[in-house]
């Protein structure tokens, strides 16, 4: 099967410059090539069947012959399956069909030779399929991550016994030798053995596992793979895990075949993505848009030796993108001290597993409620940081109003919010939470912005005491199980001179692409924003910087529309004028009818 490198480097020029425009994807120098190709074949949002859907049939037939694959047919459809490595029966079918009842599924996805991101991206993605038909969607993530990670963690063992056995005096089974000890249970190669009670045998695994590995401690135990209220009766259950342990049997997660360094994390981000998707509304609960996490952290510019929390931290996203961002930097990002807290059991072992593969162990990601009970604490005080990042839930109700009344950790100084509406509990823990120097990045309705009562209030004193640097407007339909717009609220405890009393509003609503039932921020959104944003200056229609002063005199409402003017002036009238004009009219009208008149009259005719 070609990759989506190798259809690329097929394409002429004008074909690559009209997929970066379809797709929106950034490029360096699109008069060069070999710098289209690389960012297309980087842009995970750009899949091969993208890459092929809108060339005409006889350009595919170029394809495939140049491909060396068979090129017969007459359906579009049929060449582009051909081309992305998909049978066309897998296509019609979704990858899963039913045979005198049991599930059959169509591995087409070719992972012979070194794994690619996209080749690895698609197998995964692929192992949905088994499931399908079987289990609720939004069930799908735990097994499939679940798998994922306990062949990662026995083939990469293989490869640790394989290097340890020419090491004189280096004992393969001692688990200090290893950066995970597997037990012999556990092993992929003992797993595939079993035929009848998989799920039993895929739980004493796990359970084997995080027995010898205390970091690992939870992080499985929340998957029951022998499930009867979600997999069937013991038959199906055996069908369906059956065919999901050979499916990752035919991945080799070994270093040696990874052709690139973060494939592994790069690939558990896709899936957290696709379950999004498939989620639908439930995706909100673990998933913040890839590109509002980077545009926070655009924001707030971690640097190495930054500790950084997300308290209501879902799969991990924001705090991997604060590692990334040091990448892209050239800085390191094992530089970085990341913490995290999420209630959601479920969700808080997926953040765990994605720290893992992202190479980030020391991650200290805690289990529990952050209202009700903050884990992340030095001694008896809360532990403070340089930068806190979060998107948590929307207007929460019960969100622990009855422990801020009375909040051993004084977090609440600027009041208590309303017991339906938990938005400014979560801020107020943040800043709460922030030292001398930190700032805050928060997504936040809008209502948080200009609602009265106690949030006004509450926003009286975050204002007064200066800790407000930004409010970003954001378009709508960006985030997962809710439609309305939200907002980025930045504060900073250390403000620079020249922004101290001072708010910048920004109104982003309008930069967006368009999706089918989402919209998505392009890259060249979050530039701007972010750029405006380092700029702190007014930009006409776009962006403004009001004083705090101003701010008091609107009752203290974060509205942006309050700051920003962006529809069009009124023309202005000159009312004088404009009376002078219509009474010339007029006077002009009435000279006009008694020339009328006169020349019926010469004609004989009455007067009109």
């Amino acid at each position: 099967m070609p990759t989506k490198r190798e259809v690329l480097e097929l394409l002429a020029k004008n074909e690559l410059v009209a997929l970066l425009d379809a797709h929106d994807v950034a490029v360096e120098d699109r008069r060069k090539k070999d710098a289209i190709i690389d960012s297309l074949s980087r842009a995970r949002s750009v899949k091969t069947e993208d890459v092929l859907a809108d060339l005409s049939r006889d350009r595919l037939k170029e394809l495939c012959r140049a491909l060396g694959l068979d090129e017969g047919g007459r359906e579009k459809s049929a060449l582009i399956q051909r081309l992305a490595g998909a049978s066309p029966t897998t296509a019609k079918t979704n990858g899963a069909a039913k045979h005198n009842g049991v599930l059959k599924v169509a591995e087409t996805v070719d992972v012979g030779g070194r794994l690619t991101t996209d080749r690895l991206e698609r197998y995964l993605w692929s192992a949905a399929d088994i499931l399908r038909g079987s289990i609720d969607s939004s069930d799908y993530k735990g097994f499939i991550f679940g798998f994922l990670f306990l062949k990662r963690l026995s083939d990469r063992f293989d490869e640790e016994v394989e290097a340890l056995q020419g090491v004189k005096g280096a004992d393969p089974e001692d688990p200090d030798e290893h950066d995970f000890f597997v037990p012999k249970r556990a092993r992929w190669s003992e797993i595939q053995k079993v035929a009848t009670n998989v799920g039993e045998a895929l739980n004493k695994a796990a359970a084997a596992l995080e027995d010898e590995n205390p970091k690992l401690e939870g992080v499985l135990a929340g998957i029951d793979f022998n499930d009867e209220r979600k997999l069937g009766d013991a038959r199906n259950r055996d069908v369906v895990l059956g065919k999901l342990v050979q499916h990752f049997a035919r991945l080799d997660l070994r270093n040696a075949n990874l052709a690139e360094p973060d494939i592994l994390g790069r690939a558990y981000e896709y899936l957290i993505e696709k379950f999004a998707d498939d989620a639908g509304k439930k995706g909100g609960e673990f998933y913040t848009p890839r590109m509002v996490v980077r545009l926070i952290v655009e924001l707030l510019q971690p640097r190495e030796g930054m500790r950084i929390c997300d308290p209501t931290c879902g799969s991990g996203g924001m705090l991997i993108e604060c590692a990334h961002y040091l990448e892209r930097q050239r800085q390191n990002p094992k530089n970085l001290s990341l913490f995290g807290q999420e209630k959601n059991l479920g969700t808080w072992a997926i953040c765990k597993m994605n720290m893992l593969l992202h190479g980030l162990p020391d991650a200290r990601i805690e289990k529990g409620d952050t209202i009700r009970d903050p884990k992340l604490r030095d001694g008896d005080g809360l532990m403070l940081f340089d930068r806190v990042i979060a998107n948590p839930p929307f207007s929460l109700d019960e969100w622990g109003r009855e422990i801020a009344e009375h909040d051993p950790h004084g977090r609440f100084r600027f009041g208590v919010p309303p017991k339906t509406k938990g938005d400014l509990a979560f801020v107020q823990h943040m800043v709460a939470t922030t030292n001398t120097k930190g700032m805050v990045g928060v997504v936040m309705p809008h209502g948080v912005l200009f609602r009265g009562a106690a949030e006004g209030e509450i926003r009286k004193g975050l204002l007064q005491e200066d800790l407000v640097e930004a409010v970003v407007g954001l378009p709508t339909n960006l985030f997962y199980g809710t439609g309305i717009p939200a907002a980025i609220l930045v504060l900073n405890r250390g403000k620079s001179v020249e922004r101290k009393g001072k708010v910048l509003f920004i109104d982003a609503s309008r930069g967006f692409r368009q999706g089918t039932t989402q919209n998505y921020l392009r890259d060249e959104d979050v530039r701007e924003i972010a750029t405006t944003f380092h700029t702190y200056k007014d930009v006409a229609k776009y962006a403004r910087v009001a004083g705090v002063e101003e701010v008091e005199k609107n009752d203290f409402t974060l509205n942006i529309s309050r700051y920003v003017e962006t529809t069009e002036a009124a023309e202005r009238v000159d009312v004088a004028r404009a009376v002078t004009k219509l009474r010339e009219l007029e006077r002009m009208r009435g000279e006009a009818a008694a020339r009328m008149n006169a020349f019926l009259r010469e004609l004989g005719y009455g007067e009109n």
